[in-house]
């Protein structure tokens, strides 16, 4: 069995009934949507999903900071004059 990683679950037959109600209830947090008992979706409202992408973006940019501090060691210094 595949695990939810959600607190709440919903079935595509709800999500089709009323999916407004189901964001509305999930106070910010994902939604499991199930098919056959097995997580096929998530569904999360709009500004949890646009946080997520923030944060995923943080990260990217951290990642990239790293990489350029490693690249200082090789960097030659130089005065705007010398440009």
């Amino acid at each position: 069995m595949e695990s939810v990683l959600a607190s709440r679950s919903a079935s595509i037959s709800e999500l089709k009934k009323n999916p407004s109600a189901l964001i509305d209830q999930s106070d910010g947090e994902p939604i499991a949507i199930l098919n056959h008992n097995k997580p096929t979706a998530y569904l999360i409202p709009a500004e949890t999903y646009e946080a997520l992408l923030e944060r995923l973006e943080d990260h990217q940019l951290g990642i990239i900071v790293k990489e350029r501090e490693i690249e200082k060691i090789s960097a030659v210094e130089i005065t705007l004059d010398e440009l």
